[in-house]
């Protein structure tokens, strides 16, 4: 069956402005020693797959005194014939044939000092921030496994430098298992090296002396595997070990050459097994909104039973969006419930209080219907969950932030709660009944500051908003 965004053109240049914007917008946290994800989210990327999903992962800091992190790592996940989504990596695909792929990307790379702890080691010296790479990659698919050659280069001359990766996979398969071994040699110059584990002159210090590993070779080896555990929810598990060039352990900074990870997590497919797929005929769904900003404390639960539907007094802010979205599945099992794919585009206006910025959403959202008086006055309740790209960080988030001393992240997690009724049943227009006026929330928050992905970020914005959504 063809993908999803391949029949619908609208949604699918609104992901693509999503991949070549991610480069210019995102500005994201560091995590991974060697930055590469790839062989965990591709265990899911099947044609047609649409997911959500999140993995807990702990590994060990490269850093001296790191010791080791707990990371949480939200799953967005989209795999088109042209397009595809995994997690921190986003792109087209140049060449999709059996054996051949090639691909143009842009990649987070998952690297840099943490921004929750700073260890003694780093103490005084500039923070090494996480970068964001553009790339090509190239895989060959044979019966006796996967090649696959990748070239990135800093995009935003953050480090200035470059990486080279050959790596070899080889799936294995039995009934609802895949286990997948992954062998990747990852060639660094010394721009990027010495970046991220050399120590300058001016931030030399006793026992941390000057000094600049250049260029190597890193190794990592991992298994990673799948189960399905249903017709759509899937558990991942992996382990990894990355062996760092011994002139990047040499390093003062760093604290041991082999660096481990573990990695267990869930994800729900909405697309990969397609039975249940709506059809092309499906409905359009059109939506307008306009919001303000929350009071600081006016968080989603707070909202969510009533205790604060108040917007700001002071240096309040608005936004205005339009959303556009597509069935996934219809009347699941049955019931009343529908999932809808949505791309959203908000403008901020800050009010003078900073530059006005645009946010890009991606969600795959469930809407119920099926309240006892929903005959008389189809009423829906629903809830998005997805990811938000900010332009620039929303003044709200910023100032929250630099009160208490928090990290910002333009990449958040992002929830949509909303409650609509039929304006069509409300004016008995039988023209209206698929037009629904309602209320919701534009949320984006760090989980807590659980998740490196998103920026170790404790906080984050609500906006109150009103909307008009039409079907066509």
């Amino acid at each position: 069956m063809k993908s999803f965004l391949s029949t619908h053109p609208v949604l699918a240049r609104a992901l693509l402005c999503s991949t070549l914007l991610t480069a210019g917008l995102s500005a994201m946290t560091p995590a991974r020693a060697n930055g590469e994800l790839e062989p965990l989210t591709n265990l899911l990327s099947e044609p047609g797959s649409v997911g959500l999903g999140l993995v807990t992962r702990v590994e060990s800091s490269p850093y001296r005194d790191g010791g080791s992190r707990f990371d949480l790592l939200p799953l967005y996940l989209y795999e088109g014939e042209r397009l595809f989504l995994h997690a921190n990596r986003a792109g087209v695909k140049l060449l999709n044939g059996g054996e051949h792929r090639l691909d143009l990307f842009v990649e987070q790379r998952l690297e840099g000092f943490p921004t929750n702890r700073l260890p003694a080691s780093l103490a005084g010296m500039t923070q090494r921030e996480t970068a964001m790479d553009f790339g090509l990659s190239y895989r060959w698919r044979q019966p006796w496994g996967t090649l696959q050659a990748e070239w990135l280069h800093d995009a935003e001359n953050t480090y200035k430098g470059s990486e080279f990766r050959l790596g070899y996979t080889y799936d294995w398969r039995s009934g609802p298992w895949m286990l997948r071994p992954n062998l990747t040699l990852a060639v660094r110059d010394a721009r990027l090296n010495n970046y991220y584990y050399g120590v300058q002159a001016s931030e030399a210090a006793a026992g941390r002396p000057a000094y600049a590993p250049g260029g190597g070779l890193n190794t990592s080896v991992g298994l990673y595997g799948s189960y399905d555990l249903s017709q759509r929810w899937r558990l991942l598990a992996g382990v990894s070990a990355t062996l760092l060039d011994r002139k990047i352990s040499d390093s003062p900074i760093v604290q041991k050459r082999v660096l481990p990870a573990v990695y267990v997590g869930a994800a729900y497919d909405f697309g990969g097994h397609q039975r249940e797929w709506a059809q092309n005929d499906s409905p359009t769904y059109f939506k307008l909104l306009y919001g303000k900003s929350t009071e600081d404390g006016c968080h989603l639960a707070k909202i969510l039973t009533a205790q604060c539907l108040s917007t700001a007094k002071t240096n309040s802010t608005s936004i205005t969006g339009i959303q556009v979205g597509k069935p996934f599945l219809q009347d699941v099992n049955g019931w009343p419930l529908d999932f809808v794919g949505y791309v959203g585009l908000t403008e901020h206006n800050e009010h003078g209080l900073k530059a006005n910025g645009l946010q890009l959403d991606l969600f795959m959202k469930a809407v119920y219907s099926g309240f006892p008086w929903s005959h008389r006055v189809k009423t829906r309740l629903g809830m998005g969950v997805g990811v938000s790209m900010a332009q620039r960080v929303p003044f709200i988030e910023a100032s929250s932030a630099a009160a208490n001393g928090k990290p910002t992240s333009r990449m958040l997690n992002y929830l949509d709660p909303t409650i609509d009724v039929s304006l069509g049943d409300l004016l008995g227009s039988r023209v209206l009944k698929e037009t629904y006026i309602g209320f919701g929330v534009s949320h984006r928050s760090g989980i807590f500051g659980s998740s490196q992905l998103l920026g170790n970020v404790n906080g984050g914005s609500n906006y109150i908003y009103t909307y008009l959504e039409t079907a066509l």
